[in-house]
């Protein structure tokens, strides 16, 4: 969640000077390329053709593209919705993967998970305080983004284990690119100075380390365990906004954090095997 934020960051400074689906493109590209190369020099993969039959597997294709498809939608709608308010729906994501791991990999989700997740989502209302009169057609919109973020985390579970982890990074990258530069053909190019080149470089690092991570986690965890540090991601994002930016929380937001952290804790506590 921290490479996410991170990401975030970096493209921040970018956006102001770009049109996001030429951002969202470039910085994709850049990522993929990296990971190739990075499967060229320090990953041990499989054959060529071995790696191309694991990223053409049906369930890694299928979490790839639920990944574009969860970018675009979300961000069409963040696009013509009020920030706090989209960012509310979207922290809703492990709320819909418990309920989704429950209906269709028939996981057991106890009633203290559900009241930790619940607690958690509470906290992040108060951190974003979404108003109420922002609420329009947009957010559902939102919510179509944030159930394809949960039915991508749930397809991690069907990809056979002899997968490499990286592989499955590598196509989630590269289809979203793809869909990316589908999206950027409908709008005017701009040309790039090397700083923005730089910066849209250092967010493709950490895209590319957030996806990995992610994939590992919710390969070899719970999902009813990894859901609320999702909202650690806010956290950080709060942090890194103070410090960059001097953005200061009011108090409903330090309550917020405050929670937020609290059922984090809660959620390792009650998971942990009996010593």
């Amino acid at each position: 969640m921290l490479s996410f934020v991170v990401n975030d960051s970096l493209i921040k400074f970018v956006s102001a000077s770009m049109d996001a689906p030429q951002l969202i493109f470039l910085r994709g590209l850049l990522a993929s390329l990296g990971l190739i190369l990075l499967s060229a020099t320090v990953f041990k993969l499989p054959p060529w053709r071995e790696s191309l039959g694991h990223i053409c597997h049906r369930w890694v294709s299928l979490r790839s593209f639920l990944d574009g498809m969860a970018s675009l939608v979300y961000l069409s709608a963040l696009f013509n919705m009020p920030l706090a308010n989209a960012t509310a729906i979207n922290m809703s994501t492990p709320l819909l993967i418990a309920l989704l791991s429950a209906l269709l990999l028939g996981q057991r989700v106890s009633g203290r998970h559900w009241g930790i997740i619940g607690a958690g989502f509470f906290g992040v209302l108060l951190v974003v305080q979404p108003q109420a009169d922002g609420f329009n057609s947009w957010a559902w919109v939102a919510l179509a983004g944030t159930l394809f973020h949960a039915l991508r985390d749930l397809t991690v579970r069907f990809i056979p284990a002899h997968v490499p982890s990286f592989l499955v990074t590598l196509s989630t990258a590269i289809t979203a690119t793809l869909m990316a530069g589908l999206w950027a053909v409908w709008y005017p190019w701009q040309s790039v100075t090397w700083t923005q080149w730089g910066l849209m470089s250092a967010a493709a690092v950490f895209l590319s380390i957030g996806y990995f991570l992610l994939i590992k986690a919710t390969r070899i965890a719970d999902l009813s365990v990894i859901a609320p540090f999702r909202y650690m991601g806010l956290l950080a994002a709060v942090v890194i906004g103070f410090l960059v930016w001097s953005d200061v929380p009011n108090a409903l937001a330090w309550a917020g954090m405050g929670l937020l952290v609290a059922a984090g804790l809660m959620m390792i506590h009650i998971s942990r095997p009996p010593a």
